[in-house]
């Protein structure tokens, strides 16, 4: 059975684009397409709708702003040319943030996630500690044993990394690529090319940083989304 959805789109090649998307992708039914958010909204009010492609900058209101009148909301996919509003945007739990221009391969990607939340919402279980939290790393010409706990983030430098724990920091000869594979990846991520963090120490997160005790560590334009995404998925 189709999924129905609205596309919410003020620029008419980006309507032609969704249209064309929503056609070859085959599962969906679009039953509107709206060029503001203030038509949307009665539509809305008359219709049961389970997908919003909606556009974040529209006339008369916003698609944030449109975000906030939600009370029982569709499943809403942000289909916009801006990254900055990716942080703010999950406050209103969209399904997915699509920055244009985007693939079809990357819209069968949002429409999969929403298809797949719709069907249950899997409640998260307690994260299990990794078998190993403790092991001696190569700093120097010594072996130093820490615990992944105390790492505040990992950067690479040339052919070493620096490893920053609450208390000091480390010169490793191990690379970035060694450190990902030995830590665990629900608790650290790659935010950067060069930097990856340990979630359980952010205080902030501010446009493209992360703030870690007073440092202001760099999130890459390419893993900014993925990012973000496992960031909330924390909170659900």
């Amino acid at each position: 059975m189709k999924r129905t959805c609205i596309i919410i789109e003020d620029q008419p090649p980006a309507q032609r684009i969704l249209k064309k998307y929503i056609e070859d992708i085959g599962s969906l039914d679009l039953k509107a397409t709206f060029s503001n958010a203030i038509s949307a909204i009665s539509f809305l009010q008359e219709n049961t709708i389970g997908i919003i492609f909606l556009d974040i900058h529209l006339p008369k209101i916003s698609g944030i702003d449109f975000l906030k009148t939600l009370q029982q909301s569709p499943q809403i996919i942000l289909t916009t040319a801006f990254s900055e509003y990716a942080l703010e945007s999950y406050d209103y739990n969209v399904v997915d943030y699509l920055l244009k221009p985007f693939s079809f391969q990357r819209f069968i990607q949002a429409v999969t996630k929403a298809n797949t939340a719709s069907i249950s919402k899997v409640e998260v279980m307690p994260k299990p500690l990794p078998l190993n939290k403790e092991f001696f790393i190569k700093s120097g010409h010594d072996l130093v044993k820490i615990d992944s706990d105390s790492i505040l983030y990992i950067t690479s430098v040339d052919k070493y990394c620096e490893v920053y724990t609450i208390d000091k920091m480390h010169l490793s000869s191990d690379t970035l690529k060694q450190w990902e594979e030995r830590l665990d990846d629900m608790q650290f991520y790659k935010v950067h090319k060069s930097f990856v963090v340990n979630v359980s120490k952010i205080s902030k997160i501010s446009g493209n940083q992360v703030l870690i005790d007073d440092y202001n560590i760099p999130i890459g334009r390419v893993y900014k989304e993925a990012f973000i995404s496992k960031i909330k998925s924390l909170n659900n």
